[in-house]
Parts: structure tokens; C-alpha cells; sequence
């Protein structure tokens, strides 16, 4: 998998467990607190993955 594909995909996947957890917050999930918790922490590490992905060299102009 290309480095850029890698970063769409890492997006992707962000953006999915944040609607997710958007749904949760409105009441259409049950999730509980750890799951939430956990929920939460995977969406950090996504995030700070694309962070150090647009720091690269790849993604400078």
C-alpha cells in the first residue's frame, strides 16, 4: 500500500469510530464507559499517526 493510501485509509477509519462515537453520544449506541474509553484512545493514535504522516517529508509542498 502506497504511503497516500495508507493516509486515506487512516482517515477513513478516524472519521468511521467518530461517527460512531457521534452516535453514541446522541443515544443510538449502548457503549459503555470502557468501550467509549477505548474508542477514544484509538482515535488519538489514528490521529497522531496522520499528524506524523503530514509532518513527513512525503506531504511537504
Amino acid at each position: 500500500m502506497s504511503l497516500l493510501g495508507h493516509f486515506d485509509r487512516l482517515q477513513a477509519l478516524r472519521d468511521q469510530l467518530e461517527a460512531k462515537l457521534d452516535l453514541d453520544d446522541a443515544g443510538f449506541s449502548g457503549m459503555g464507559y470502557r468501550a467509549r474509553r477505548d474508542l477514544r484512545q484509538r482515535i488519538s493514535e489514528i490521529s497522531q499517526e496522520i499528524s506524523a504522516l503530514q509532518r513527513s517529508r512525503y506531504f511537504e509542498s
